[in-house]
């Protein structure tokens, strides 16, 4: 399905922790989405011309519905917070590319995310569970509010790091999967979703490992369909829209494999 712009209807709208909303809305988009793609979701207030981008937390074709949870950080996903069951909302879908699930196939995949990074893993746990080999959700928290725990739970083993110690491993996910590495358990394949800095940690872990790594790129972006060149990151190969080496992350990505971008 061709990106479009169209109306969504919000079927339910539930605050899960602090300043984290969780938003289902009723759209044929459901359809075509896939696990680490994205939306841009407009405000009704017109001086916010473009929409926010928001990643796709699940996908339900048979009920053609997507679950969006975001964070509010802005005016924008403020007045998103202010919507409520049987409003509408304008849309533009499906964003940018997904997860490559065949990869996972018959492998040990790490799912590793954190922050606003979590939400993503939960239809890709989904979609990899029937087909992988072993699946390991390894989340990253600051403290005990580990939102979107049990949604993962559902798809296979959660390992979760926290900075503060009070769940899990006390630290970040490099010394969670340090942790499942002690325990005899490798990964044939990591697929990543977070912050910078934790992406840049996964592709270092990856390539002492040896281990082939897709990471989704989470960045500011504008117009969200490659048009304005605000968000790019630098790469190992050439863009054929702007003729240099770095790529748009809103139509290249968001995923890439991590050994083509240099981050």
């Amino acid at each position: 399905m061709s990106k479009q712009k169209t109306t969504a209807k919000i079927i339910s709208q539930t605050r899960i922790s602090d300043s984290i909303y969780d938003m289902r809305l009723e759209t044929a988009l459901a359809e075509g989405a896939l696990p680490g793609q994205f939306i841009g979701v407009y405000t009704r207030d017109k001086s916010m011309l473009l929409p926010r981008p928001i990643s796709i937390c699940e996908a339900d074709r048979d009920r053609n519905m997507l679950r969006i949870v975001y964070r509010v950080v802005g005016e924008g996903t403020a007045e998103f917070s202010s919507y409520r069951e049987g409003e509408s909302v304008e849309i533009l879908g499906i964003l940018g590319n997904g997860f490559p699930v065949s990869e996972g196939k018959g492998r040990t995949a790490f799912l590793v995310s954190g922050g606003i990074g979590v939400p993503p893993m939960v239809q890709l746990s989904k979609e990899l569970e029937p087909v992988a080999g072993r699946l390991y959700n390894v989340t990253g928290y600051r403290n005990s509010d580990t939102f979107l725990k049990d949604d993962l739970a559902k798809y296979g083993e959660v390992h979760i790091a926290t900075e503060d110690g009070s769940v899990g491993t006390k630290g970040n996910v490099i010394d969670a999967m340090r942790a499942l590495n002690d325990g005899g358990i490798e990964a044939d394949v990591i697929f990543a979703c977070g912050p910078m800095p934790m992406l840049k940690a996964v592709k270092r872990y990856a390539e002492e490992k040896h281990i082939k790594a897709y990471i989704s790129l989470e960045e500011r972006m504008a117009c969200g369909v490659g048009a304005c060149l605000g968000c790019v990151v630098r790469t190992n190969g050439t863009d054929t829209h702007s003729y240099v080496n770095n790529a748009r992350i809103c139509t290249d990505g968001p995923v890439f494999d991590a050994e083509y971008v240099n981050i």
